[in-house]
């Protein structure tokens, strides 16, 4: 699909937190593309947007890094219509069936970004602008020498820190113990966030993140979740 933003994104970052996987396309997710991507679809090109303008109104703002194949994403938004979310993918299939969930689904909280999540919060976002950011489930980079590759860095925490609103929250999810572990030393160390957690460490998982198909798998193969939130205290 010609009009998903894939390239002219600045060279700013030479290790990236993804892979950009093949993935074959099934009618539903073309037809997301085809269909929903000039409706829902927004451009890195697009640089820093009115969100009230995009929506048609002001409301509380979450956005998603990385969604997958967008199952959560979309029953967040389902059950939330007095909310709006901004989800970022950058596999081709997934955004694709997201959209199209989109559009079976009628909704018209939810716009879509298929670009590096970074650039995104850089150049697309105004600072102080989002009530939540979700990241589930992110690619956790087993062997020590891709640890570098992990999107939780103390980069990463500050420039959340800045697109969030004071009492705002970073909300994250993984089922791997080890990157678990270095969530919560990087978040604990960065400055300007409040651990939720009243003992500092993990929080009970959260009724409001949908169980997914991915954590129903790794439920059965022993993995635990863990979830982190951490508020902007400033």
């Amino acid at each position: 699909m010609s009009d998903l933003p894939q390239a002219g994104m600045p060279p700013r970052r030479t290790i990236k937190s993804f892979v950009m996987r093949a993935g074959r396309m099934t009618e539903g997710q073309q037809r997301g593309l085809e269909q929903g991507w000039p409706r829902f679809g927004l451009a890195l090109s697009g640089g820093l947007q009115d969100f009230a303008g995009v929506f048609g109104r002001t409301a509380p703002l979450t956005l998603e890094i990385g969604f997958g194949m967008g199952h959560s994403t979309l029953e967040m938004a389902r059950q939330s219509p007095d909310e709006d979310f901004i989800g970022i993918e950058v596999h081709r299939p997934g955004v694709g069936a997201l959209l199209n969930g989109v559009l079976a689904s009628q909704l018209t909280n939810l716009r879509v970004y298929s670009s590096d999540a970074l650039d995104v919060l850089r150049q697309c976002v105004p600072d102080a602008r989002l009530d939540r950011v979700l990241l589930f489930f992110p690619d956790p980079w087993h062997k020590s020498r891709h640890h570098k590759r992990r999107i939780v860095q103390p980069a990463f925490a500050e420039l959340v820190r800045q697109k969030l609103r004071p009492g705002g929250v970073l909300h994250m999810a993984t089922d791997w113990q080890p990157y678990a572990e270095q969530m919560l030393e990087v978040m604990n160390a960065a400055p300007g966030y409040h651990n939720l957690a009243p003992d500092g460490g993990y929080i009970p998982r959260p009724a409001e993140r949908p169980v997914t198909k991915f954590e129903r798998r790794g439920e059965r193969l022993g993995h635990g979740v863990r979830d982190l939130k951490f508020v902007r205290a400033d």
